[in-house]
């Protein structure tokens, strides 16, 4: 119903002006009054008619005057358009890049953000190039993509579309809306994008198509959609014109369309030369660490990219470097990351975060790994600054701490008793108790029956001097003095403390700690001088990388910048391992006591 009223409206079956209602709709079709609402609905929007009532709908008319502004208004936008992939270079740019890896692009925007330009534009880059253009909607049908099916065909029993001049003959399509198809069509157009081939009737057929620039202003949902959508490998989001680029964009007076000369012009010859050359280039350990790590990071984020993709994704780096005039890919390619894994426009931003973060930097040596060895390093120099052990004399053997102070190599001998902590002691000779009169009593022995005395148990008692008289143990004048004598200690026979001090390490094991940080600081000097490498040729370098953008120079540049000052750190974190090390103890000789 949609189509026969449209193809109406363009055959002039339905004369501008003329009167069309729901009632007389859904008579000649037998259609509910709801899906005849819809049909016109789409019809409106569209441009063919418009809507007089509630019920009543005209074909649209032009005046002169109208169709003068119109043509007036078609070179505005022309221009304007220019402009508008001017303004956002990197889009077209990414487009040709798509193109010459064999792969397709999606747009994704509002309306009116020159989303079809951008293919109209990339069909004028190829020698001979075809081009097929259309909108989608519901109602869209295979006829109106891949052709009208052929009546001799029909009359032979062959199902056979005639597919000149539509989308199976073309080198490079727009497919705007391209969620909004039916099943009918996505169906054929996965194996279209895919294959490069076109299922016409009984046969096969391989199909000229480079690329396909597919446009929506809404993200698919569902499987069937989700399967279409990871076809397209780069993905871009376009907004509204820039800020800076607004003023310009209103002084634009319908700047014609550009012409690329025959000579500069992409033939087919040239670009199964850039895709076998692409073949042979190099993707380096560091890109494969790169990819890795990213592919680890998207499955912890959330961020659900097929294996298919991540294959293609190679190609298209290798694609980058080769149209660079290198033979291996760099970091600097992986910039294209960005457009290639998001799902939903938000990605895009917290992959290319990801990115910044890591540029200039390897799997195999970047600051995390040399972090992690200078930690491991310096835990081992503060276990071996606080470990103790046994001290030992010249001649290797143990040494204990003598009851006498200093060192002995006996670990058993003589040592002084103690009771809560207090030393025990002999009473003196002639030590005795006196009662109420003053009557001595000696004690029986000196040990207390081998508890001894503690210093207050002993000035309780009376001290006979040389002429045999008792006095007062606590006024005796040579009291310290017999505290002071060992042989007076209450001992018994036991171990000997060990004499601890700090570890001391063999020569052999500190010279081999400091060729061990010798090696690394070599690793990181190296680290050093790469990465001074990528600092210096940074912005020459990609100031003539053909896709990416100068915009990210300076982001890269303060990235780079901020790992050398982390590895400036890193340095002198490993200038102190070298002293630590050098002032561990070593083993001396040490002489007995």
């Amino acid at each position: 119903m949609f189509l026969e009223i449209r193809f109406g409206v363009l055959s002039a079956r339905y004369l501008p002006g003329q009167s069309i209602s729901k009632a007389e709709v859904g008579e000649v079709y037998q259609c509910r009054a709801a899906g005849v609402a819809e049909v016109l609905g789409a019809l409106v929007h569209e441009g063919y008619l418009t809507r007089q009532g509630r019920s009543e709908f005209a074909v649209r008319t032009w005046g002169r005057e109208e169709v003068e502004d119109m043509f007036e208004l078609r070179a505005n936008f022309e221009g304007w358009a220019a402009f508008r992939a001017a303004d956002r270079a990197s889009d077209a740019e990414i487009s040709l890049l798509a193109a010459l890896a064999g792969e397709h692009l999606f747009l994704h925007g509002p309306p009116g953000t020159a989303k079809s330009l951008v293919a109209r534009r990339l069909r004028l880059v190829f020698c001979g190039a075809t081009y097929f253009e259309r909108l989608l909607t519901r109602f869209t049908v295979p006829e109106e993509l891949f052709g009208p099916l052929s009546i001799k065909g029909l009359e032979e029993d062959r199902y056979h579309r005639l597919t000149t001049g539509y989308l199976p003959s073309a080198s490079v399509a727009f497919l705007d809306e391209i969620f909004k198809a039916n099943s009918a069509i996505l169906n054929a157009l996965l194996t279209l994008l895919n294959e490069r081939e076109f299922d016409n009737g009984a046969e096969r057929e391989t199909t000229p198509l480079v690329s396909v620039v597919a446009a929506s202003n809404e993200l698919p949902k569902g499987e069937e959609l989700g399967a279409l959508f990871d076809r397209f490998l780069l993905r871009l989001h376009v907004g509204p014109v820039s800020k800076s680029g607004f003023a310009h964009l209103l002084q634009l007076r319908g700047e014609k369309s550009p012409q690329i000369p025959e000579a500069l012009a992409l033939s087919k010859a040239d670009i199964d030369r850039v895709r076998d050359s692409a073949g042979k280039v190099v993707v380096p350990a560091e890109v494969n660490g790169l990819l890795s790590e990213l592919r680890d990071w998207c499955t912890a984020e959330g961020i659900e990219v097929s294996d298919r993709r991540w294959r293609k994704v190679v190609k298209l780096l290798q694609v980058s470097a080769v149209t660079n005039g290198r033979r291996e890919v760099s970091v600097w390619d992986a910039w294209l990351l960005q457009h290639c894994l998001w799902n939903e426009p938000g990605q895009r931003e917290r992959i290319f975060a990801w990115y910044g973060e890591r540029v200039g930097t390897t799997r195999g040596m970047d600051p995390a790994r040399l972090v992690k060895l200078v930690v491991s390093m310096e835990a081992r120099l503060e276990r071996d600054r606080t470990e103790k052990a046994q001290a030992r004399n010249a001649a290797g053997k143990l040494l204990y701490e003598s009851p006498k102070g200093g060192t002995v190599t006996s670990s058993h001998g003589l040592i002084h008793q103690l009771r809560k902590g207090e030393g025990l002691f002999l009473a003196p000779p002639g030590t005795a108790s006196l009662d109420h009169y003053n009557r001595a009593t000696p004690l029986p022995e000196r040990t207390n029956k081998g508890k001894g005395y503690t210093r207050a148990e002993l000035e309780q008692f009376h001290v006979q001097d040389a002429n045999g008289r008792y006095a007062e143990f606590a006024s005796w004048s040579g009291a310290a003095k017999y505290f002071e004598a060992q042989d007076n200690w209450l001992t018994v026979e036991g171990a000997y403390a060990p004499k601890i001090e700090a570890m001391r390490h063999k020569a052999m094991y500190v010279e081999h700690s400091l060729k061990e940080v010798a090696s690394l600081q070599r690793d990181i000097e190296a680290y050093q001088a790469g990465l001074q490498q990528h600092i210096t040729d940074l912005e020459a370098h990609l100031r003539a990388h053909l896709w990416v953008t100068s915009d990210f120079v300076e982001p890269a540049g303060a990235s780079l910048r901020s790992t050398q000052a982390q590895v400036e750190k890193l340095m002198t974190r490993v200038e102190k391992l070298k002293a630590g090390f050098d002032a561990l103890p070593r083993e001396t000789k040490e002489k007995d006591e």
